[in-house]
């Protein structure tokens, strides 16, 4: 008999999903629940039932998992950030790594060697913050977003994320509600503060805070500009002027209200300039463990060149450009190509060059010119690589492909695609970027046959 909605059940975690949900199964039907893990005795109450599943949330633990510790986060059962805070950190590792084997094996049907996955130390490891704003009768809530909603939860502080962005963005949240500050309502159309956007380069210091608005003109904007100045580290403080109904955070004007138009970091040795669009992975210190990786898989000697395939600010070409003999970066985003060009100038790197173009077609551009890359470095968005770019990369016959990706499903389903134009995938590397999220990056040697 099919579960029904209120109802309550024993049931015994014996799986978790990709997302982070423990699952276990009631007279043979899956029954998902959040914050619950793998070895937990739940009594669990029945928010939704389907015919092929149910979903759950904990009622009480009759007997918690072996992996189960104190929470430390007031905000993780109503927070959609973390989904693993409950556990110890030697089991989320070992789950991560399961799925990349999983994605590989189940998904791919390519018997991949994983490697063990690389972490480092960093607990408040976000150089980047994006709160959503609302005004309440009873005062301002600033946070994040719970799962699957557009509800914002109030959060003091982020543990994923520097102490100094807690200060900040109370004081702003002190100006708004003193200055009477409107927010944005999406049903509507209206209101001035949508979005909190603050930027910390983890090498420097460096901080930059960012209001993104509907207009420029901002009441009082001085005395917030008196307030955030006073605390360490802020160096920039700008408006992004974004008026579209959508649910993209930034638009693509930035005006400077005080400071310095960019804040700066260094990344493997390479100084870079970030702006608020500037793409930039979050955590400093796994992003070096995760291109020294990628770097050790490309096998340079000084003699090869090397296509940087979906480049952005061009970071990871950068960081291999000393022993490469030739880097040429492609990225669609015009803003990000400026940006790689000014980084190379700013290193001192003359030999790297970048292209704004589709990767699909810039592949396409350098094939017809004859360029024969010895490495091609992969590292799309999440939906993964076009397969005509994968086609026209084969085509090239470089003798190493690096995949970089943060989605191991879309990732090994291009690494079956490239083994049918004969590259074959050696092994794969997860590297956690993102610790106590549902989330793992990986890098991927792929040779070929």
């Amino acid at each position: 008999m099919s579960l029904v909605k209120n109802q309550e059940i024993q049931l015994h975690i014996d799986g978790v999903t990709s997302e982070g949900s423990g699952v276990g199964r009631y007279d043979g039907q899956a029954v998902f629940v959040a914050n619950s893990f793998i070895g937990d005795e739940l009594l669990v109450h029945i928010i939704k039932a389907k015919k092929s599943y149910a979903v759950g949330k904990i009622v009480k633990i009759i007997k918690p998992s072996e992996d189960r510790i104190e929470i430390d986060c007031p905000y993780f059962s109503q927070c959609g950030g973390c989904v693993y805070r409950h556990i110890n950190y030697e089991a989320e590792k070992r789950i991560k790594t399961a799925k990349v084997k999983d994605a590989f094996l189940r998904l791919a049907h390519l018997d991949v060697p994983v490697k063990e996955i690389v972490t480092c130390d960093s607990i408040r490891y976000r150089n980047k913050a994006e709160y959503p704003v609302s005004r309440e009768l009873n005062g301002v809530n600033i946070g994040f977003y719970a799962s699957r909603t557009h509800r914002i939860v109030d959060a003091q502080d982020c543990l994923l994320q520097p102490k100094e962005f807690a200060n900040i963005v109370e004081s702003i949240r002190e100006w708004i509600f003193n200055n009477h500050i409107t927010t944005w309502n999406s049903e509507n159309c209206e209101g001035l503060l949508r979005h909190i956007y603050i930027r910390k380069g983890f090498s420097s210091g460096e901080i930059m805070v960012c209001l993104v608005v509907t207009s420029e003109n901002v009441q009082n904007i001085d005395e917030l500009v008196a307030t955030l100045k006073e605390i360490n580290g802020v160096m920039s403080i700008s408006l992004n002027i974004n008026n579209e109904n959508t649910n993209v955070i930034l638009g693509d004007k930035v005006k400077i209200i005080w400071g310095n138009e960019k804040i700066t970091d260094t990344l493997c040795g390479v100084k870079i300039e970030l702006s608020p669009l500037s793409f930039y992975q979050v955590n400093h210190d796994c992003a070096e463990l995760l291109y020294g990786k990628a770097k050790e898989y490309a096998g340079l000697t000084g003699m090869e060149t090397v296509i940087d395939l979906y480049c952005g600010a061009g970071t990871i070409g950068l960081s291999m450009a000393h022993d490469a003999e030739k880097i040429i970066g492609i990225e669609i985003i015009p803003e990000a190509i400026e940006d790689a060009k000014r980084n190379a100038k700013r290193n001192g790197i003359d030999n790297a060059e970048f292209y704004c173009m589709d990767a699909k077609d810039a592949v396409k551009m350098l094939s017809d010119k004859g360029i024969k890359p010895d490495v091609v470095l992969l590292d799309p968005p999440r939906k993964g690589c076009d397969e005509t770019v994968l086609s026209f990369v084969a085509e090239m016959e470089p003798q190493r492909i690096v995949y970089v990706s943060c989605d191991v499903s879309t990732q090994s389903r291009d690494c079956a695609i490239l083994k049918t134009l004969g590259y074959e995938t050696k092994e794969v590397t997860p590297v956690d970027m993102f610790p106590r999220t549902s989330h793992v990056e990986c890098v991927a040697l792929i040779v070929k046959e």
